[in-house]
């Protein structure tokens, strides 16, 4: 008799049972809140005033709908994401019906004042990186100051100030507006120096960038403006003069990211290209005209412990363009283990690239391959592999260039690279 009775509890749920009289507040109960309508979306915290209108018709549809816990989920990633907020929490509670629930999207607060290390890595070969900022946000505005040192990413090492302006909502929430001023002193590697024609090298330049950007669609979004940019030319060893020019252009960036799934499903995809062009005319009085092209595209897929990541870079430049703008592959995250020095010192007016990242919880390994050139004849794809361990944002890695004959590894260890 016992042995009746507990299997016919145990049956109970599968044979059309009730709703239980209490209701589930744990939004990772998926297996009964899936079961439940939802009645209401609240939003609560700070800025929420702020969610654009988009945004706003997407919470408003979920009413009525089923619970869907992993599309809840990507709601408050787009909250975040929009607000800038530091954490949103999806709270759930019982509906005025037996059979509904009410999701609540709590927003964490923000500080006016946000530090931030953007970049901060170590390459063996070639010394630190760092890259940092704080920025002060107030009514609407973001204000950024911020310091630097890169010898990492252009042919030269370039160290001084960035400040920024931006306005996230200009009339609408659809159009950004940002202005950016950069100052930085260069320094040369001995072998830019030695090939480097004296007319090409600067010991200082400038830049002023003002730029708008629009979204077009949620994912797809267009950003336009122009670039100004300063360099003061002395040259090295020379008795020539010191003199100033300008190379000022028209810069567009049309950019798609979409996301399916979050950090705690299953299954996370993303998916982030862009294509850039920047054009320097002697329209806007610049000393030097070329037209630069790049187009990057990476996809990321995380199942599990497991993620997989495809990178993709190509790039050309016609015309006359300063080293600053010329493509460089050798860095931490271009074909790593190569030193942009041995490839090209003073970098290429066309570039190719392809690299794949397999990781297993803290466990990375990848395949880099590439060339960057100035002549077809010179074209000359390289190649490099390398382990490490990733928890983001800290990385350490050995990056081994396939040299015949030879393997010269490089390490890297930082944040955010």
């Amino acid at each position: 008799m016992r042995t009746l009775c507990f299997a016919l509890l145990l049956a109970a749920p599968f044979a059309g049972c009730g709703v239980p009289e209490e209701e589930p507040t744990n939004p990772q109960d998926l297996n009964v809140n899936s079961h439940y309508l939802i009645e209401s979306v609240h939003l609560s915290g700070p800025q929420t005033q702020r969610i654009s209108g988009p945004l706003r018709s997407e919470l408003d549809r979920v009413v009525g709908s089923l619970y869907d816990d992993s599309a809840l989920r990507k709601l408050a990633d787009r909250i975040k994401k929009e607000l800038r907020a530091p954490d949103v929490e999806i709270n759930v509670s019982r509906g005025t019906q037996p059979d509904q629930l009410v999701v609540n999207f709590e927003v964490a607060k923000t500080s006016p004042v946000d530090l931030n290390v953007a970049r901060f890595p170590y390459n063996s070969a070639e010394g630190w990186t760092a890259d940092g900022s704080a920025t002060l946000k107030l009514d609407g505005n973001a204000f950024t100051f911020g310091v630097l040192s890169d010898n990492d990413t252009l042919v030269e090492r370039f160290a001084g100030i960035r400040a920024r302006f931006e306005r996230k909502n200009l009339g609408t929430d659809r159009l950004l507006l940002h202005f950016e001023f950069d100052s930085f002193h260069d320094q040369w590697n001995e072998a830019t120096l030695a090939l480097a024609p004296s007319g090409d090298l600067y010991r200082s330049r400038q830049a002023f960038l003002p730029e708008a950007t629009l979204v077009i669609l949620r994912p797809l979004e267009l950003s336009f403006g122009a670039g100004f940019d300063r360099f003061w030319i002395s040259p090295y060893g020379g008795a020539a003069a010191a003199k100033t020019e300008s190379s000022n252009a028209v810069v567009s960036t049309l950019r798609y990211h979409q996301r399916w799934g979050s950090g705690k499903d299953e299954i996370e995809q993303e998916w982030n290209s862009s294509y850039s062009v920047s054009a320097a005319t002697s329209l806007l009085a610049a000393d030097r005209e070329y037209t630069r092209h790049r187009a990057d595209a990476r996809y990321r897929l995380r199942r599990g412990h497991n993620t997989v990541e495809v990178k993709f870079l190509a790039g050309r430049i016609t015309g006359d363009a300063p080293l600053f703008d010329r493509f460089v592959l050798g860095d931490s995250t271009l074909l790593r283990g190569w030193s942009r020095f041995d490839l090209d010192p003073l970098g290429g007016s066309r570039v190719l690239l392809g690299s794949i990242d397999y990781g297993f919880r803290f466990l990375q390994v990848f395949y880099d391959t590439g060339a960057i050139w100035d002549r077809v004849q010179d074209r000359e794809p390289k190649q490099s592999a390398g382990v490490g361990f990733k928890k983001d944002p800290f990385q350490l890695a050995v990056a081994f260039p396939m040299k015949s004959g030879r393997a010269d590894p490089v390490f890297y260890a930082g944040l955010n690279f």
